[in-house]
């Protein structure tokens, strides 16, 4: 979405409804029930519109993440004292990098291909 936006492109409703549709059936083949579909369904969502807005709120012209929003949703990093966190922000750096340089078109198809 951040990179659509970046790009001067809308991420379409349609593509948005198929990203979500897809976890929904995700956690339907793992067993959970409607109730707890519904509930975990309206976490994500809340969860997703936290990060955009605060890596957005971060940003300049490069990709940052700040690490208070890293250890928000990935507390075991916060008590780690090897080099993980460093690990975790090259990473998610590297495949912005990598999305970024693909056609809008087929962002979201060839994202399966990214290695780092």
């Amino acid at each position: 979405m951040i990179i659509y936006k970046k790009k001067g492109s809308k991420f379409d409703q349609k593509s948005y409804d198929l990203l979500f549709n897809n976890i929904e059936n995700d956690l339907r083949e793992l067993g959970f029930g409607d109730v707890t579909v519904n509930k975990k369904m309206k976490d994500l969502n809340k969860v997703l519109y936290d990060i955009l807005l605060k890596i957005e709120s971060k940003s300049s012209s490069n990709f940052l993440i700040s690490q208070e929003l890293i250890f928000k949703y990935f507390k075991e990093l916060n008590s780690q004292k090897d080099d993980s966190l460093a690990y975790f922000e090259r990473y998610f750096i590297a495949f912005y990098n990598f999305c970024f340089e693909l056609p809008l078109e087929n962002m979201v198809r060839e994202t399966i291909n990214f290695k780092y």
